[in-house]
């Protein structure tokens, strides 16, 4: 038998570190699997490369990677927002190597409007932080649209974010190109031939949750919706997602043990 891999994938800006304890609670509630968490073009090791301005391209760096890091096919993908995106496609265009995807408060056109794949009520603190922001007021405004419980902040966690983009600064231009290829994806007609759950937090700030509901509707897939979570569901609610996934897997996850390792 051999070993599923998970590849993780992250939304705009984001970069592998982002995921914190996530992939270890993964781990531990699917034993034997093999997590995989790359950097989009533009994003943390790879913050030097020009972000592609079409998803369709981010799947070919993906796929390009797994090559180059002799990880065989079928893959099993978890992403997140715009990562949600490179999964749909990916499957879409390659169904023969992806097993499965689990979708994470993603939206995409046709099936939602503008306003609602990003909630109108953001438009001005974006604008703002893009004309006279810097590093550290960038991570504290992401951290409150995409966290409910450190929606207030949290100290430890901004310096580490902040950290992280010292490191490996996303430049601005390519925050723009990614966000141009969020913008402008169209996602396909039917859902992927593949097993697929639709995942969101009811409390998320950035993206209405409703759109990840219309994308469930519309492909007759599962869809779980948390009411407390926010739209980075494994930073509000990891062990809930780790949990949900091995349910819909049908594996018997060790709840025990995951609870004493999660925050």
């Amino acid at each position: 038998m051999t070993t599923p891999t998970w590849i993780l994938l992250r939304g705009l800006m984001r970069e592998q570190r982002h995921w914190g304890e996530f992939p270890s609670s993964l781990a531990r509630a699917l034993p034997g699997a093999n997590i995989i968490t790359p950097d989009l073009p533009g994003n943390g090791r790879r913050h030097a490369h020009y972000s592609a301005t079409r998803v369709a391209d981010m799947v070919e760096a993906c796929r390009q990677e797994m090559l180059a890091r002799g990880i065989a096919a079928p893959y099993h993908l978890l992403a997140l927002s715009l990562g949600g995106m490179v999964a749909v496609e990916w499957a879409s265009r390659y169904p023969q190597e992806i097993a499965r995807c689990v979708l994470l408060n993603t939206s995409m056109r046709p099936y939602s409007p503008f306003y609602r794949r990003l909630r109108w009520q953001n438009y001005a603190a974006l604008l703002r932080q893009l004309l006279l922001g810097d590093a550290h007021s960038q991570e504290a405004l992401i951290l409150r649209l995409t966290s409910r419980r450190y929606a207030q902040g949290n100290p430890a966690l901004l310096a580490d974010w902040y950290a992280y983009q010292q490191e490996y600064p996303v430049s601005r231009r390519n925050a723009l190109r990614q966000l141009l290829s969020a913008a402008r994806y169209r996602a396909p007609a039917s859902r992927p031939a593949m097993p697929v759950l639709v995942m969101a937090g009811a409390q998320d700030q950035l993206v209405d949750h409703r759109c990840s509901q219309q994308l469930a509707r519309a492909w007759q897939a599962d869809c779980l919706i948390h009411r407390d979570a926010g739209h980075d569901l494994p930073l509000d609610e990891g062990l809930w997602v780790a949990l949900s996934v091995a349910r819909w897997l049908g594996v018997a996850a060790p709840e025990h043990e995951l609870k004493t390792t999660s925050r």
